[in-house]
């Protein structure tokens, strides 16, 4: 065997083991770190004032008290827990309104779903402020009442969209007590909802009539944004939140004409779970918070 032939041989005897050794040192040192994602969950009830108008059962704007009971949950993201956090959040709303001389009141059940995928930003401008951008999935619906109505008592509404979310979210402390500021906003950008005609009846609907019932929503007929500014306390594991909510809802199509708009005080409870299977953390586990 020449020179040549040996130094070959050599060579490809250490690529052989490279290619062995490489992976097996790859998979022992990421086995060696525990990536742990907690979900950062909340459970909310909020009070405010609501204002409404729909057309389509009447041309008075009515107002009263706005009720909602919600759930919200943030994770760091698999893929890229550092960078991305993903935030799913559910509600249902019921609005008591009334007109103007208090002789009639309407109710408004709305049930909403949302995700959304942001990336996250940390120390932003000073340390200890996470800026968030990214889009969002959401689907809202459900119905007006108006008992006084004798032709159509009901308004029907379903949204569902596709938009941008944003948040911006700040660690202090007040006294010895952590607390997390956030502000959180979502804003559909284009989606679809369901419009029948002015003055056009359920019961025609029924009998066939469902040509343009289904309208395309933009910004030119369709404005609908949430806005949540809220502190969260933490007492232990205990999260403590007290917050604002502020929704605009907005639509213009086939003559009729819906605004909707809600104030409410925000109060909840949460914290950070492990999630479901996980009864501890290894020595050297590594927690990524989605938020705090």
């Amino acid at each position: 065997m020449n020179l040549n032939q040996k130094i070959r041989n050599r060579a490809l005897a250490a690529l052989a083991a490279l290619v062995v050794v490489l992976p097996v040192a790859a998979a022992d040192d990421s086995d060696s770190i525990d990536v742990v994602r907690p979900v950062a969950s909340m459970s909310t009830v909020e009070v405010g004032h609501a204002s409404l108008l729909d057309t389509y059962l009447t041309p008075i704007t009515y107002t009263g008290v706005n009720l909602r009971l919600g759930h919200q949950s943030m994770r760091a993201m698999k893929f890229s827990p550092e960078r991305w956090v993903s935030r799913l959040e559910a509600g249902i709303d019921y609005d008591n309104v009334q007109n103007m001389v208090g002789n009639n009141t309407m109710h408004s059940l709305m049930v909403e779903g949302r995700w959304a995928m942001m990336r996250r930003y940390r120390d932003v401008f000073t340390t200890g402020l996470q800026l968030m951008a990214g889009g969002m999935a959401q689907l809202r619906g459900g119905a007006i009442y108006d008992p006084a109505n004798s032709n159509n008592v009901v308004a029907v509404k379903i949204h569902p969209s596709v938009g941008l979310a944003g948040a911006a979210v700040y660690g202090t402390r007040i006294g010895s007590k952590p607390l997390t500021l956030s502000c959180h906003v979502s804003l559909p950008v284009i989606g679809a909802f369901f419009s029948p005609d002015y003055d056009e009846s359920y019961y025609e609907i029924y009998l066939g009539n469902r040509s343009g019932l289904v309208h395309a929503g933009w910004w030119g007929n369709r404005f609908d944004m949430d806005t949540q500014i809220a502190a969260d306390i933490h007492l232990g594991e205990t999260v403590l939140r007290l917050g604002y909510r502020n929704r605009i809802e907005r639509s213009w199509v086939s003559n009729i004409n819906t605004r909707i708009t809600t104030h409410a005080l925000v109060l909840g409870i949460g914290g950070e779970f492990l999630g479901i299977g996980r009864k501890g953390l290894s020595s050297n586990a590594r927690i990524i918070s989605s938020i705090y």
